[in-house]
């Protein structure tokens, strides 16, 4: 009996942990890389809100950690799953996020912080739309694009209908976020757009058309006045912010303050006298890479840069070892839209892209951001333990 029951226990620890199981074939550096993004996110939220009340110093930090344990708990369920049920329900996830897009300019929706891009839930959390259009048009994208059989073979290059529908639902979907409106968001959606038509291997013609198009639609809508002023006056901005420090330079000037004050070792966590005077705006989201730049140094910055370069890097591997078309241009779409998210943070903190205000993959506060952000990497986790040989 004790021989039986020792046996069974050796069989469940070889399916959890043994050669071939989910533990063995896991992807740990992808794994790691995003917890150690998320633990120096923590540090640095705390840091950048710990002024923001006598009472509760860890308030914003403890709630993080909370959106980061949701977030977990969503990886795990997601990572473990088979990626193929996505292709089979993307139209109903894209469609959620649809419903929530046109939720939030409705009466429902809510503003926070200048932006109204919210659906308030109450308790003290709140739901951005926008981040779950984000894997959702991802998913639906490599669904129209992937090729597909007709008449026993096997098409190498998207249909035309597939590209139309693709650039609807895109349109779509980045027509929905600018009505809120957010810059920042809607530039992530069509630069993931963009690489997944691009990686789904269309002809060169209809990429260059494509370009063409995009060039008149960006030119349409400045010489139209579609921006809203701020948004405008923030790519003026980029040329010079020096012009207008205490007006649309604002954010910008700090920020550079900020980096630089670091030098190469930081001030040290806590230390930042940027950070603690609260003299750049959003720092535990939008900015948050101003707090690594000062309290952290460029080693500091140097490392989280790095962290998330192999993130995207872990990325590549993944989507070049797929099977199939479609979880190819999946992997291929989180890449483009994680990449490009970390392109426009960094960049606008250091004076290299506008101020538009998107927050710093798995390192910015955030809940629906860190959720989407965890789901992400989870479905590339998902795909690699099917990919993997056993």
């Amino acid at each position: 009996m004790t021989e039986a029951i020792g046996v069974r226990r050796r069989s469940l620890a070889s399916r959890v942990v043994g050669r071939g199981s989910v533990v063995w074939r896991m992807d740990w550096l992808l794994f790691g890389a995003v917890v150690a993004l998320s633990a120096v996110g923590t540090l640095l939220v705390w840091s950048a809100t710990r002024t923001w009340s006598s009472i509760e110093p860890t308030g914003m930090a403890k709630k993080h950690v909370l959106n980061l344990l949701i977030g977990l708990a969503l990886y795990s369920a997601v990572a473990v799953s088979d990626y193929r049920w996505l292709r089979t329900y993307a139209p109903v996830l894209y469609g959620i996020a649809v419903v929530g897009l046109i939720l939030v300019i409705s009466p429902m929706g809510s503003t926070i912080n200048g932006h109204h891009s919210w659906i308030l839930l109450g308790g003290g959390f709140a739901l951005q739309p926008a981040e779950l259009m984000k894997p959702a048009l991802v998913v639906i994208l490599a669904r129209l694009l992937a090729p597909t059989s007709e008449k026993g073979k096997i098409k190498d290059r998207p249909r035309a209908s597939g590209l139309a529908l693709s650039l609807a639902a895109a349109g779509a979907a980045a027509a929905l976020v600018m009505l809120q409106p957010d810059l920042g968001t809607t530039m992530v959606l069509m630069a993931t757009t963009g690489a997944i038509i691009v990686f789904a291997g269309i002809r060169k013609r209809w990429v260059l058309a494509g370009v063409l198009l995009a060039a008149l639609a960006g030119l349409a809508v400045w010489s139209l006045g579609l921006l809203k002023p701020y948004q405008v006056a923030r790519f003026t901005a980029l040329v010079d912010p020096s012009s207008d420090p205490r007006g649309v330079g604002y954010n910008s000037t700090q920020a550079l303050v900020a980096i630089g004050s670091g030098e190469v070792f930081g001030k040290g966590l806590f230390h930042g006298g940027q950070t603690t005077g609260r003299f750049v705006p959003e720092q535990h989201t939008d900015f948050i890479f101003t707090v690594a730049g000062e309290e952290l140094g460029f080693v500091g910055s140097v490392t989280v840069v790095a962290l998330l370069g192999v993130v995207l890097l872990r990325g590549v591997r993944i989507a070049r070892m797929c099977g199939d078309r479609f979880s190819a241009l999946v992997s291929a779409g989180i890449v483009a839209w994680l990449a490009f998210q970390t392109l426009v943070n960094v960049g606008m903190t250091i004076g290299i892209m506008p101020i538009t205000g998107v927050p710093l993959p798995f390192v910015s506060y955030g809940g629906t951001a860190t959720f989407a952000n965890m789901t992400a990497v989870a479905i590339l986790q998902a795909i690699h333990l099917r990919s993997r040989p056993m």
